[in-house]
């Protein structure tokens, strides 16, 4: 069982993931809407994994996930987008992302994006 840090501007998004997450048997431990949000959260909960929208507020999620991996380069982050956002997948993927999930969620995709990374 892994703990997660879902992070997304919607919270219709964020209760999707999180309802996926713990039917798969993992335990959401936070929830952020922003990047900088998730940074702070991380700093504060050490998760296994970080679920990581691309585009929100304040700080997008590539910006957070840089952040996060200078400060915890083994930080396990999973980035997930919506379709046309192919650049900022790639600069991610280059930034440390394990993977990424595109918008909208599929329990089946989740669960083999977790099944690579545990």
């Amino acid at each position: 069982m892994a703990r997660i840090l879902v992070t997304d501007d919607a919270a219709f998004m964020r209760m999707q993931l999180k309802n996926i997450f713990t039917s798969l048997g993992h335990e959401v431990v936070g929830e952020a809407e922003n990047g900088r949000m998730a940074i702070d959260l991380y700093n504060e909960l050490k998760p296994d994994l970080v679920s990581m929208d691309i585009t929100m507020p304040e700080m997008n999620g590539v910006e957070a996930l840089k952040e996060i991996k200078k400060n915890y380069p083994d930080a396990t982050v999973v980035m997930c987008s919506a379709m046309g956002q192919q650049q900022m997948v790639l600069e991610a993927i280059q930034s440390g992302a394990k993977d990424f999930i595109v918008k909208p969620f599929d329990q089946d995709r989740i669960q083999q994006a977790l099944a690579k990374i545990f």
